[in-house]
């Protein structure tokens, strides 16, 4: 006879997971070699994307034609590499790839568009002079972001992220990121499209119809659909179809039209100073740290997904400071190689990380290697470069949708039911939304100053227009200063500290140790705690 008096079972259908539970391949597990070098080659693709998109849209403004396009984008590609390996050996250890940034891209259109550049006749000299100035405020930028970093001043500020408002931060790095998608996709829909409905389709449906001893259809999903779509685009260019379309609509659709491969060379190795010493002016690089300030909360953003879906413990403040360190080393040598826009970690890699359920380091290292292997012997780089971007936004829909769940996960370790949770999450989703709205509305709408007060201007509208710095600044200020109607000891709790604060200190949690410490000799150097 059961008991009456026995209390019954208080039922938690959905418990706290510390550590994302279904990823088959953690941090520290790497895959066999030859799927680990299959999936790092998808790393390599998806990152091509972002690297040849920046130039592409920039090198021809600043009086560059396919010759400096090319070579921009394949110093692009190696110091990206360069500083992936950097980042997954010294700085956090994570999964996470080092990418062009777009948070970049205003400062560097006001240098394009500066009025000493624009009366230069000779489009070659006019690129070298900006060039040359975009190159000396990348270096001041990069050597701001080093000692945010390495100093541990980023660390001050990470160390007071709770799961409450790093769900905002996390959630709009991936969302605040939609031009990429559907915008993108739409300049060449009957591409764009296909990409979406069969990535999805292998994806998500294959593999409950056809069934493998391994998964292959969700884990090389990428590498199935690109080349089916890449083909159809093939065909259809072949069959005429562009022939007498708008020169937009030829650009975005046809595989012909880059210029890549005829441009490059068969074997390029970066040099520094390539296109002839940087230039300084004090403004220009104001305007550039406000960039670097935004692509911080983007980077941190991006560190926790990462950590999240290579199944780590959340990353501590110290190792993030760490990782934004050698992320502002890579925006150094940016500068000192010649490349028009600093790094950021990279939001679509960590979506792939979802949908392959394979957070291994070494595949990612693996993929930095094809980076500096393709910018080296262009010509091959080149061919892969060639992909029509729509197909590339395409598979942004799918992985910047991965990415921005990840921060939603982290509602988990949250009070969801209390009144103060739900004001800081709404307030910051929406104020996220609606501020930089109202900023990408005045700076169309608004003619640039020309004058020296150009740099605050763009300080201004470069914070603003950041869902990600707008929603992640009101989340954390309201999170640290707004009390609950209880103690705060339990204010911690409705913010999801209670789970997290074991994992502040690197060596508070011997999984932390596990993940993201140095080697002795390094540890020394560059400490996690």
């Amino acid at each position: 006879m059961a008991n009456d008096n026995k209390k019954p079972e208080q039922l938690q259908p959905h418990p706290v997971k510390e550590q994302l539970p279904g990823v088959q391949y953690c941090i520290n597990s790497p895959p066999p070699w030859p799927e680990a070098i299959v999936l790092a080659f998808q790393h390599y693709l998806l990152t091509l994307g972002i690297t040849v998109l920046i130039p592409t849209l920039i090198v021809p403004q600043m009086g560059g034609g396919n010759f400096e396009k090319v070579r921009v984008i394949l110093t692009l590609l190696f110091i990206s590499g360069v500083t992936t390996l950097l980042e997954t050996l010294f700085g956090t250890r994570l999964p996470s790839i080092a990418s062009a940034s777009f948070a970049y891209a205003i400062p560097i259109t006001s240098i394009v568009t500066a009025d000493r550049f624009q009366s230069i006749a000779d489009p070659h000299e006019r690129f070298l002079q900006t060039m040359r100035a975009i190159q000396g405020s990348l270096i001041i930028t990069g050597c701001f972001q080093v000692v945010m970093g390495f100093l541990g001043l980023w660390r001050n500020t990470a160390r007071f992220l709770s799961p409450l408002s790093l769900a905002p931060c996390v959630t709009f790095s991936g969302l605040g990121l939609y031009y990429l998608g559907f915008p993108a996709l739409a300049r060449c829909v009957e591409i764009g499209l296909p990409q979406v409905i069969i990535m999805v389709f292998i994806t998500q449906y294959l593999p409950h119809y056809v069934k493998f001893k391994r998964p292959l259809c969700d884990r090389f999903g990428l590498l199935f659909s690109v080349p089916i779509v890449w083909l159809f685009a093939q065909l259809l260019t072949s069959s005429g179809v562009y022939d007498h379309k708008s020169v937009v609509t030829q650009l975005s659709c046809r595989t012909d039209r880059s210029g890549f491969v005829s441009a490059a060379p068969w074997v390029f190795i970066p040099s520094p100073f390539q296109w002839g010493s940087p230039t300084f002016k004090a403004g220009e690089a104001f305007a550039m740290m406000a960039a670097s300030f935004v692509s911080l909360f983007e980077s941190t953003g991006t560190f926790y997904a990462a950590a999240r879906y290579g199944s780590a413990t959340p990353v501590p403040p110290s190792v993030v400071s760490r990782g934004t360190g050698w992320l502002g080393f890579g925006v150094l040598l940016n500068g000192v190689f010649g490349n028009v826009t600093g790094f950021t970690a990279s939001v679509e890699n960590a979506g792939l990380l979802a949908l392959t359920k394979v957070g291994s380091r070494r595949v990612i290292q693996i993929s930095a290697g094809f980076m500096i292997f393709f910018s080296v012997f262009g010509k091959f780089g080149a061919f892969f470069a060639s992909i029509p971007m729509p197909i590339m936004a395409g598979t942004y829909c799918i992985l910047f949708c991965y990415f921005s769940s990840a921060g939603l996960g982290f509602l988990q370790f949250c009070n969801l039911n209390s009144f103060r949770t739900k004001f800081i999450l709404g307030f910051s989703f929406f104020m996220g939304i609606s501020i930089p709205q109202y900023f990408r509305e005045y700076f169309q709408l608004t003619s640039h100053p020309h004058s020296g007060s150009r740099w605050f201007y763009d300080i201004v509208v470069i914070i603003f227009m950041s869902h990600t710095t707008v929603a992640a600044l009101i989340a954390l200020f309201l999170d640290c200063t707004l009390t609950g109607e209880t103690t705060d000891e339990e204010t911690r709790k409705d913010s999801g500290m209670k789970w997290w604060d074991k994992f502040i200190q690197c060596s508070s949690d011997i999984r932390s140790d596990e993940f993201y410490s140095l080697p002795c000799c390094l540890n020394k150097l560059f400490p996690a705690h």
